[in-house]
């Protein structure tokens, strides 16, 4: 009997290798699957070259909705980073596309599930990870961790050579990953974290900043619990939201990020992000939180988005600790509701404004004319209390030093001339050596 394996397939230059290469090295049908994320893909022709290349089938599933609530979302509202840069835009896709790879399986009783990730990267984790949390019972195949194939090149002779179409041009060769949220891009000239990167040949969703309008753009999110609901006053659902702010943001050259970050799997890897309507997303939405929320609470929400951010990146989606870290997220959201309004300008963003019915900024407090709420001579209590301890210490030091001169006064007192003198010798001469 025929083994059966679930491919996760894009279309690109990996798993179009990936097709043949299975079935050149397992008794197999393969059924691939294609999860739409949002990007740019010509669905009709993907499915057709799966067919082309020996797949017994091919279907797409439009998981958008999903993708942008269940997991964008959750991570926007985290304010979650990877080292400081990295919106995450591969990370929070990668636990979607497992689910839909181990609800295909399932569907189609397949003993394996394939992925095309390579062997130096993080996404065999992430997509090892989530296949292993959701179906244990499961086998994994991952071609670039066994096959003879070293590179992108060699995968494009490996299809020349069986006269199978490449799906790419050679000076072209970027590895990319795409998605509603995102795009990455890694590959030839930027394997040398010292060379500038090609953005004109690059990007795909963004302008360069210098090539961006004289001109900025004023734009005013609307948010309700940390989700973002609307653009200058119209309500969209996360789909469109994010697709209307990737233009706007992409005209203005706002959100790429050139970054040399430490892979899962120990190495550091370069590679350039364009993600401008997710940039202006989490801009907007921490500046809300910089109304909204306490001094304390914010404070420990920034360890949580440290440690949300290194959760997700490293495919720890499906676990306790990210359940939980998410939880603590959604309780400090209640409150974060109201709308911000940004100003985009070649490449950069700055805050024109925001306003929340829950804003704990009160004029009367902050403003320099003194209101009923505050009494600047509370200040002087306050002030002593808080610095008690530098108080404490100052008075500790200013004893000790005291302590050290009359003890020094007293040793010297009734003696003279040579006595002295010997004396100070002996002193000066035994600190000399205490070091």
């Amino acid at each position: 009997m025929k083994k059966k394996i679930v491919l996760a397939y894009s279309g690109g230059l990996d798993t179009t290798v990936i097709i043949p290469w299975l079935k050149e090295n397992y008794d197999c049908d393969i059924v691939a699957v294609c999860v739409d994320l949002g990007q740019e893909a010509d669905w009709k022709t993907v499915k057709q070259r799966a067919l082309d290349t020996g797949a017994v089938s091919c279907t797409v599933a439009d998981v958008k909705k999903e993708y942008v609530e269940n997991y964008v979302w959750p991570a926007l509202k985290g304010n979650a980073l990877y080292e400081d840069k990295y919106l995450l835009g591969t990370s929070t896709a990668r636990p979607l596309i497992a689910k839909v790879l181990v609800e295909a399986a399932r569907k189609e009783k397949a003993q394996a599930i394939a992925h095309g990730a390579t062997g130096k990267g993080n996404d065999q984790v992430r997509f090892d990870l989530g296949i292993m949390a959701l179906a244990p019972d499961i086998e994994i195949i991952a071609p670039w961790r066994t096959w003879d194939i070293q590179s992108r090149e060699e995968e494009i002779r490996y299809l020349e050579k069986r006269k199978l179409p490449v799906p790419m041009k050679k000076q072209d060769s970027y590895s990319r990953d795409d998605n509603l949220w995102h795009i990455s891009h890694e590959g030839l000239e930027l394997e040398d974290p010292a060379t500038e990167p090609i953005l004109s040949r690059m990007l795909k969703m963004t302008v360069p900043p210098e090539k961006a309008p004289a001109k900025p753009a004023y734009v005013e999110i609307g948010f309700e619990k940390g989700i973002p609901v609307s653009v200058d006053g119209k309500k969209m659902d996360g789909v469109n939201l994010i697709l209307t702010l990737n233009k706007l943001g992409g005209a203005h050259g706002v959100g790429i990020a050139d970054i040399v970050e430490n892979r899962i799997v120990g190495m550091k890897s370069r590679g350039v992000y364009e993600t401008p309507g997710g940039t202006i997303l989490y801009y907007a939405h921490q500046e809300l939180e910089h109304l909204c929320l306490d001094r304390q609470t914010y404070a420990f929400k920034q360890t949580v988005a440290q440690k949300l951010g290194e959760v997700i990146y490293g495919g720890l989606w499906f676990t306790p600790l990210r359940e939980a870290l998410s939880a603590f997220v959604d309780s400090t959201q209640e409150t974060v509701s109201g709308t911000v309004k940004v100003k985009l300008y070649k490449g950069t963003i700055s805050s024109a404004g925001a306003a929340s019915p829950y804003s704990l900024y009160n004029a009367s407090i902050a403003s320099f004319t003194t209101g009923e709420l505050y009494n600047h001579a509370d200040a002087r209590g306050f002030i002593r209390l808080y610095g008690l301890p530098i108080l404490v210490r100052a008075l500790m030091q200013k004893d000790a030093r005291s302590g050290i001169l009359r003890k020094s006064a007293s040793r010297g007192a009734g003696k003279t001339g040579p006595e002295k003198n010997a004396e100070d010798k002996s002193d000066s001469k035994s600190r000399g050596t205490a070091g």
